[in-house]
């Protein structure tokens, strides 16, 4: 297993649309493996393969209390919506920025597991947040862009700021 580069916003390939999976072989193994430990590593609950540079649709998560409930959603589509929610977010792809945003509060998704095998599942809380965070970052959103231009603007500038300062 490897740690896998967690790309960071603004970069521009976060924005590139996850193509479906179609092969559900070794290396798609390795990859959901690399993605966990990555994940567990950044102390993250959710990463989306377009984080690490890797544009298909593919998600991991475990957003359990002590990290023992791992999920894997590939090719994963939200079938129904209902309500509505606000919750301060953070990504790993935008690190040390929080802030509010509303989605929906019940979902139901289809996706795929690791081995290719369709499931369904109904998720409210957290886990319907995170389901929903990780698929934007599978069509090309980061969650700060629902936020307002301004906040995006000083998103931008302090993540700069922070990157010059680590060079």
């Amino acid at each position: 297993m490897a740690l896998l580069n967690i790309l960071h916003y603004p970069d521009a390939r976060l924005h590139i649309v996850a193509k479906p999976v179609e092969l559900f072989d070794t290396a798609l193994q390795v990859q959901i493996e690399d993605m966990f430990e990555t994940m567990y590593q950044a102390k993250g609950i959710g990463l989306a393969a377009t984080q690490v540079d890797f544009h298909r649709r593919l998600i991991v998560m475990d957003v359990s209390e002590h990290k023992n409930e791992r999920r894997v959603f590939i090719n994963p589509v939200i079938l129904e919506k209902e309500g509505e929610t606000v919750y301060e977010e953070g990504c790993l792809s935008v690190p040390g920025i929080y802030d509010n945003v509303t989605r929906a509060e019940f979902i139901k998704v289809r996706a795929q597991d690791g081995q290719g095998e369709f499931f369904e599942l109904e998720a409210d809380g957290l886990l319907a947040i995170c389901i929903q965070h990780e698929i934007d970052h599978l069509d090309g959103k980061v969650f700060v862009e629902y936020l307002s231009q301004l906040k995006q603007s000083r998103i931008k500038s302090k993540l700069k700021k922070r990157e010059k300062q680590n060079l």
